[in-house]
Order: structure tokens, then sequence, then C-alpha cells
């Protein structure tokens, strides 16, 4: 089960159904982007499906979550896509595919911006990271 997040300050002037309103397009919504974040997703499509406007959601998502559809959307892929690095044998092309963009050199300028550092060079840091833990396992 998801925890609610934080009210903003800004929250407590509001009614508190509309607190629990906002919460629940915030939750709604940040479901969708967790579950179908690879597909081309957009504010106004999403809120068409947590059945809101496009204001409403930008509102839960600045108040509820601190943050913007299209932040949270990139936060949600360069996470993915850094799991996908570390942990699977596909190439940042592949990798850029599974989460979204369907430019690689998109993608890779997205995840640099994100993990200040480039999708090869993050797998390769990811490796030697694993490769010195696991003889300091042995040795235990």
């Amino acid at each position: 089960m998801r925890e609610s997040a934080a009210v903003h300050p800004s929250m407590l002037m509001h009614r508190p159904a509309t607190i629990r309103h906002r919460t629940s397009l915030y939750e709604d919504a940040t479901a969708i982007v967790e579950s179908e974040y690879a597909a081309d997703l957009s504010l106004d499509d999403i809120a068409r499906r947590v059945a809101s406007s496009r204001r409403q959601l930008q509102r839960a998502y600045a108040e509820i979550g601190r943050t913007t559809f299209r932040d949270h959307l990139t936060a949600v892929r360069m996470q993915r896509a850094a799991e996908m690095l570390t942990g699977r044998g596909l190439t940042v092309r592949e990798v850029a595919h599974r989460v979204g963009y369907r430019q690689p050199a998109q993608f890779a300028k997205a995840f640099r911006r994100h993990h200040d550092v480039s999708p090869s060079a993050y797998r390769s840091r990811s490796r030697f990271d694993a490769a010195s833990v696991a003889p300091a396992r042995e040795a235990a």
C-alpha cells in the first residue's frame, strides 16, 4: 500500500475534502506513471484517465507531490533505466527504448542530467562496484 505524501504548507488553507481529492488524484496519477512509464504519457492523457482536468492534476502534483508531471515521469524513467543498466545485459539503446525514449541521444542527455554521469559510465561504475563487493563477501 502506498504512503500518502506529506501535505505542502500551502495546502493547509484548503478544505480537507480538497486535500483528499488532490491526494487521490496524485496517487492515481503516480500509479499510472510508475506502471506505464515506457508509454508516450502526457499530462492531458493522465488527467483524462483519472477523471480530472489538466489544471487540477497540475495542482495535485505541485501541492501534494511538490513536483511536476514531467519531472515525476522523468524521475521514474531514470530510476528504471539505472536498474536496467546495472541488472541486465541491455544496450543503452535498448534501455532508452524500454523506458520510453525514441532517441537514444535524448535519453543519454536526460540520464546524464539526472545522474550526473552518462549511461555507459553508470553501467561501468556499477559493474566495478559490484565486482569490488563480491570478493569482500567471499572473505567474510
